[in-house]
């Protein structure tokens, strides 16, 4: 059985626009979130969110696709040319795929035509609501690199990105694939905030994950992928690998729609059978990148289950939320790049804000950089809505 190797990365959110720009601003302790500039919206000067702040037209010219392209697709294809363009050459031959995420689609380019469109169909172009499905989003993305093996979209909420990264990791285990790029993208949209504030999980201030006195989350927007290869692929490419996907799992304790279960059940089952899958006790974890969001449900549900899981001995842990932002649909493909990153620069990211201890764990986050670090074992949560769960364990090689 072929392994899953990481090789290279991809992506783009408000705290850069490539991997380089991103890790430099998580050792700087920079964060994304700020005030709304693209996204037009009444609660500018109320809702904080993480933005790219590029137009969708300068974003098109860093790929040279078309600006009409819904926002969401115009990020993916950033953060897959930077992943894919140093190997589209050498690749020629393997059977390579594209796994993408999202859960927005084109509903940026949907929401400015919808009030023109019940009233008068005839006055919307058609190429405004063509793309508005998440399955399209990936497939003018794939058609635009010309990949065509094997292409699929999964939309499953928060966890999105990390079953894309899982379900790839398994087809090129099985001698399916040799090469996928996985994770996904979501753009901000009005659709979507106004969505998370009558949930009420907005925070108006700069978000606090796993603080006693947490608001709720902030919003963001960006793509992140990573290249896997067997080892056949990375042979024919001259490819050396960052990490392993050694381990995965996905879990749903079917609670509630919007809220996960106050003991983390699902996030308990998802943590476990990775750890399980890559033969991993949990004292092999090196780190943690948390889900984290800041909302009051989320914090305590999955602090409550990393402190079951290892039984009061949890390794370092970190929410990178507060640099980017909820990145929705993209947040597992987003934190999988971080978690590459960790291994690679031998680094532990900050928990920003934090402030003051939760009362209902017994742990604390990590609240400054630390570099120099032997991280071998990293653990990525992803839990999204409807109890879907999921964790992807990286690996050094």
């Amino acid at each position: 059985m072929s392994k899953a190797h990481v090789v290279h990365t991809g992506i783009i959110t408000a705290i850069g626009n490539d991997t380089a720009a991103c890790l430099q601003s998580l050792l700087e302790g920079k964060s994304g979130i700020g005030k709304a500039e693209i996204l037009k919206t009444h609660w500018q000067d109320e809702l904080p969110v993480a933005e790219v702040k590029l137009s969708n037209e300068e974003l098109a010219g860093k790929t040279g696709v078309s600006p009409d392209w819904p926002r969401t697709a115009l990020l993916s294809a950033i953060a897959v040319q930077e992943a894919w363009e140093p190997y589209k050459e050498k690749a020629k031959g393997l059977r390579t795929s594209f796994f993408s995420a999202n859960t927005v689609g084109g509903m940026d380019l949907t929401e400015n035509v919808y009030k023109d469109f019940i009233t008068d169909v005839q006055s919307v172009a058609l190429k405004q609501i063509i793309n508005h499905e998440c399955g399209a989003i990936t497939e003018i993305v794939a058609a635009h690199f010309g990949i065509g093996d094997f292409v699929t979209t999964i939309s499953t909420a928060c966890s999105s990105s990390a079953n894309s990264i899982m379900m790839a990791a398994q087809m090129i285990e099985a001698g399916m694939l040799d090469i996928a790029i996985a994770g996904g993208a979501d753009s901000l949209s009005k659709f979507t905030l106004n969505g998370f504030h009558t949930l009420m999980i907005l925070d108006k201030q700069p978000c606090q994950p796993f603080d006693n006195n947490r608001r709720g989350l902030n919003l963001g927007e960006g793509a992140g992928y990573v290249l896997l290869m067997s080892e056949k692929a990375m042979q024919q490419c001259g490819a050396q690998a960052i990490c392993t996907v050694s381990g995965y799992a996905n879990a749903n304790d079917a609670y509630h729609q919007t809220a996960s279960s106050p003991d983390g059940i699902g996030n308990k089952l998802a943590m476990g059978n990775a750890l399980k899958k890559a033969g991993l006790k949990p004292a092999d974890i090196s780190y943690i990148n948390l889900h984290g969001t800041g909302t009051a449900n989320n914090d305590s549900s999955e602090g409550k289950a990393v402190e079951a899981i290892f039984e009061g001995r949890v390794p370092m842990a970190s929410s990178t939320k507060a640099f980017t932002g909820h990145t929705l649909g993209a947040a597992g493909g987003v934190e999988a790049v971080f978690s590459a990153l960790s291994i690679k620069e031998g680094v532990v990211f900050p928990n920003m804000r934090w402030q003051t201890q939760m009362e209902d764990i017994n742990w604390q986050v990590e609240t400054k950089l630390k570099t120099g670090q032997d991280i071998s074992h990293v653990l990525s949560n992803s839990f999204g809505f409807g109890g879907n769960c999921s964790s992807l364990i990286f690996s050094s090689c």
